[in-house]
C-alpha cells in the first residue's frame, strides 16, 4: 500500500457496529466489565480510549512502528519518553532543538536528576565524543528547529547501537509522509502533531511511536502512570486531520522552494536556510534519507527592526506561535519559539534577532511572494 493510501485506508477503519465511514468519537471514561478483568479490551479512558487506540494504531503504521501513543501536547509526548529514563542517567540532545523541548530538560528534568549535553548531531564525531557510560539515549531533530540542520539519522543509529543508547527523533517537521526515521533505525519518533499531521491550528497534541514491543510495554507502562493523554474529540481530529497529509505536504513544499529560491535571489536578505536550496549543507543528505525537504524556511533580514518592519507589513502571513497549517505562519524564533534558550547561546547558535522563521501555507504561492516584496521593500 502506497503513502497516499495508507493515509486514507491505514490503522482502524469506520465503525463495525454501524457501518459509520469515520471512527466514531468514544466520548467516555469508564466501561463496563462483565466480571473483576474481563472485559472488551477498555477499562479506563486514562489506560485506552477506542477513538484514541484508532489513532494510536493509525500512526504506528504511518511510521513503521510497534506500537502508537497519543498525548495531550507534543511536549507531554516528550516528557513521558523522557520519564523513561532514571536519575543519573544522560543525554546527548541536539544542540538546535525546539526551545520548549531544551527548556523540559534544562529546567524541569534536570531537577529529576536527568543530565544533558548539546552537540550539532549534523557532526557525528562530536556525538560520539558526547556519550558517556551513563548516556541512555541520543534526542535531536532533522532537519532542526529553527536552522533547518539536517543529521543523518542512519549514521546516527549505528553509533547508538554502538553505544547501547536508544536513538529519538523528533519528525515534527518531515511528518511521516516525508521521512520515517524508524526504517532508517531511530528506536523512537515523536510528533508535536499540533503542527502539520492536524494541520488546520484547531487542536494540540502529541505522537509517539516506539521500534519494538518491549519498549511500547514500557511506554504505555508510563503513558498511564503519568496520564497525559490525548482525549477523543481530539483524537478524531487528528485522524480526520491526516488523512489529507500527503496533498498537504506536497503544496507546503512546493510553496516552500519556490519561495526559498525568490528570497535566495535577493540581495538585501543576508542568508536563507531551506533544505531544498542546491546550496544548503544538508542538501544531499536528506534527498538519501527522506522523500522531500518540507515547508520551512528561516532567514535572516539583518536586524530585529526590520524583522519587526515585515512582521508588520504581512498580510498573507499571520505573526504567531506554531506551524504546519494550511495558512502560512511567521514568527522570529529569538523572540518567540526560542525565547527561554539563553542570548548568549542563540548566539553561538546563528539564531540571531533579524532571524524569521516562515511555515509556509498551501495558499496561493504567487500572493505569499507578493506579500513578501511588499513587506520587504
Amino acid at each position: 500500500m502506497r503513502i497516499k493510501t495508507r493515509l486514507i485506508h491505514g490503522g482502524i477503519e469506520g465503525d463495525p457496529n454501524t457501518g459509520a465511514v469515520s471512527v466514531p468519537i468514544y466520548q467516555v471514561s469508564t466501561y463496563k466489565q462483565e466480571a473483576i478483568g474481563v472485559h472488551k479490551g477498555f477499562e479506563y479512558s486514562r489506560t485506552g480510549n477506542p477513538t484514541r487506540h484508532a489513532l494510536e494504531t493509525y500512526i504506528a503504521e504511518l511510521e513503521g512502528g510497534a506500537r502508537g501513543f497519543a498525548f495531550g501536547s507534543g511536549m507531554a509526548a516528550l516528557s513521558t519518553i523522557l520519564s523513561l529514563f532514571n536519575k543519573g542517567d544522560h543525554l546527548v540532545v541536539g544542540d538546535d532543538v525546539y526551545g520548549g523541548t531544551y527548556r523540559v530538560i534544562t529546567r524541569v528534568f534536570s531537577r529529576l536528576g536527568l543530565e544533558a549535553t548539546y552537540v550539532d548531531t549534523s557532526d557525528l564525531k562530536a556525538v560520539e565524543a558526547a556519550i558517556r557510560p551513563e548516556t541512555k539515549a541520543i534526542v535531536m531533530e532533522t532537519p532542526t528547529n529553527p536552522l533547518l540542520k539536517v543529521s543523518d539519522i542512519s549514521a546516527l543509529a549505528d553509533i547508538a547501537k554502538s553505544k547501547n543508547v536508544l536513538l529519538v527523533v523528533d519528525n515534527t517537521f518531515m511528518t511521516p509522509y516525508w521521512q520515517n526515521p524508524l526504517d532508517l533505525g531511530a528506536d523512537i519518533v515523536f510528533h508535536s502533531a499540533t503542527k502539520y499531521l492536524g494541520g488546520h491550528s484547531d487542536v494540540v497534541a502529541g505522537l509517539v511511536v516506539v521500534k519494538d514491543a518491549q519498549l511500547g510495554e514500557e511506554m504505555h507502562y508510563v503513558q498511564n502512570a503519568i496520564g497525559g493523554v490525548l482525549g477523543p474529540q481530539d483524537s478524531w481530529l487528528l485522524l480526520r486531520g491526516m488523512k489529507t497529509l500527503g496533498l498537504r505536504m506536497e503544496e507546503h513544499e512546493h510553496n516552500a522552494r519556490t519561495l526559498a529560491k525568490w528570497l535566495s535571489e535577493r540581495s538585501d536578505i543576508k542568508r536563507v536556510i531551506y533544505p531544498g536550496l542546491s546550496g544548503h549543507s544538508g542538501h544531499e543528505l536528506i534527498q538519501k534519507q527522506a522523500r522531500g525537504f518540507g515547508g520551512m524556511i528561516s532567514f535572516d533580514v539583518g536586524s530585529a527592526e526590520r524583522a519587526d518592519e515585515v512582521l508588520a507589513k504581512v498580510k498573507y502571513f499571520t505573526l504567531a506561535e506554531s506551524l504546519g497549517a494550511v495558512e502560512s505562519l511567521i514568527s522570529v524564533p529569538a523572540r518567540m519559539t526560542h525565547a527561554s534558550i539563553p542570548a548568549e547561546r542563540r548566539a553561538e547558535l546563528g539564531i540571531s534577532d533579524g532571524l524569521v522563521r516562515i511555515s509556509v501555507g498551501i495558499e496561493d504561492v504567487q500572493d505569499l511572494i507578493e506579500d513578501l516584496e511588499q513587506a520587504l521593500s
